[in-house]
């Protein structure tokens, strides 16, 4: 896909440089072969891929880190790579995971980290609860059994880390329910579809 219709299409989420667009034209060229014939994304249409998934992608890592952030990154159920894959394409000094169950998600995220050459990525073919490690950020976005898996999630939060939720509004009130012990920041998300980067701090104990 043309790198100056995905920079228009993403500047309203992200400031994003030619790097990073060169990567991102590879990345969404690889899903929309594979999502021809697995169903890795609803959104068939590039500009919708570009706007709902790398656009919410490109903001929480705005939002979360800096370009030069070299802290780690678990992505939970990282099914078709958001938020993972864009944030380690924004930060390449960071190290992310990738943990997905699915056995033919994990083979495409691998092919597209081969593809991309992200030295800075894994990804790990199993179930969360599973996973032993934690990182400085965790992130959750479009999962089945919500209430589960971000109770999941929480616990892979390190001591000082962050929780990153990308969800709808109607979400935000159960989230704060069920990890109530998180320093909870909202920040809605461009776009005007009632999406909120949910953002939960692991306070540590003085």
């Amino acid at each position: 896909m043309d790198q100056a219709a995905i920079a228009r299409l993403l500047r309203p989420y992200a400031e994003v440089g030619s790097e990073q667009l060169e990567l991102t034209s590879t990345y969404i060229d690889i899903l929309l072969k594979w999502n021809s014939r697995t169903n890795l994304t609803g959104i068939r249409e590039p500009e919708g891929i570009l706007r709902r998934h790398f656009g919410e992608s490109y903001f929480a890592a705005a939002q979360l880190i800096t370009h030069d952030w070299s802290g780690s990154v678990i992505d939970v159920g990282s099914g078709a790579g958001f938020p993972g894959l864009p944030i380690a394409i924004y930060s390449p000094n960071s190290s992310v995971t990738l943990i997905e169950s699915h056995g033919k998600k994990a083979t495409f995220l691998g092919e597209v980290v081969f593809a991309l050459g992200l030295k800075n990525v894994r990804v790990v073919r199993g179930r969360a609860e599973a996973y032993a490690g934690s990182g400085d950020v965790v992130t959750l976005r479009a999962v089945e059994k919500f209430c589960e898996v971000l109770t999941t999630a929480e616990g892979l939060v390190g001591a000082g880390g962050r929780l990153a939720l990308m969800i709808g509004t109607s979400q935000v009130s159960e989230a704060k329910r069920v990890a109530a012990c998180l320093d909870w920041q909202e920040v809605p998300v461009p776009g005007g579809n009632s999406r909120v980067l949910l953002v939960g701090t692991k306070v540590v104990n003085a």
